[in-house]
């Protein structure tokens, strides 16, 4: 199997903070890859690197074979690295078309009001712009996609996720970066939107995914493989179920020994 992504050796420090340790990992192509460790354990800091939102301290980041280490983040955006974050980037006052359609764009450092004066320059179409958003809100739902023109704030917990990812995905990326993406939903609402996820991933046979969730039982669903990381450095990598075998993840982790 081809390796999509490698991660060699990356660290990141801030001051006298190692963030991240000497971190090395490959995603495979057409994968999920679920991102397991305690808060602070450089899980988001890991994609805040890999994104070129922050500097790394060494190491290499590679897609395809391409170096994208360093480089900023619209050029790393343009080699196929999309993401979400876990606190909500969507603006509530726009419509789910326009909070989608800024995802077109070809740069992640951009402020929204930017993107949006930008939205002229656009070279597609209005009407191609149209039909790409209205098929990803079809992939989560065909309500969902009814509601292409209403404004954000007037849909719940989990639209605004699947707005969130249908942002992500419209740049059509090779590698899908999902930083909690189940934050602030039900239970309820979690396993449903999970089922999502991999909805979106059967539609998208090549593209490889990873994903950090705190639930072990929605990781387990998930993930095909797991990488576990505590202050830093990784600690343990496997099938969810070798990695919650691992001694050192029951006691430090899971809380069991």
């Amino acid at each position: 199997m081809t390796h999509l992504f490698s991660a060699k050796d990356v660290s990141v420090k801030f001051g006298g903070l190692q963030a991240l340790d000497s971190l090395s990992l490959d995603i495979n192509e057409g994968t999920i890859t679920g991102l397991i460790g305690p808060n602070g354990s450089g899980k988001t800091t890991f994609f805040n690197a890999v994104t070129g939102l922050c500097n790394l301290s060494g190491g290499q980041v590679s897609i395809d074979g391409k170096e994208i280490g360093g480089l900023p983040a619209r050029q790393i955006y343009q080699f196929g690295v999309t993401r979400t974050f876990q606190r909500s980037r969507l603006c509530l006052s726009l419509s789910v078309f326009d909070n989608i359609v800024i995802g077109r764009q070809n740069s992640l450092d951009l402020g929204i009001f930017s993107n949006l004066i930008r939205r002229r320059q656009f070279n597609q179409s209005v009407r191609e712009n149209y039909e790409r958003v209205h098929g990803l809100l079809r992939a989560f739902s065909e309500p969902l996609a009814q509601r292409i023109f209403d404004p954000l704030h007037r849909l719940n917990m989990i639209d605004r996720r699947r707005i969130e990812v249908c942002r992500a995905l419209i740049a059509e990326p090779r590698l899908l970066l999902l930083d909690e993406p189940s934050a602030g939903m039900t239970p309820d609402e979690t396993r449903e939107f999970m089922g999502d996820i991999l909805n979106v991933r059967k539609h998208n046979p090549r593209m490889s995914i990873i994903i950090i969730e705190h639930e072990m039982d929605i990781m387990q669903r998930v993930a095909e493989h797991c990488v576990v990381l505590n202050y830093g450095r990784k600690v343990a990598e496997g099938t969810f179920e070798a990695v919650v075998a691992d001694p050192w993840v029951q006691e430090a982790y899971l809380g069991t020994s």
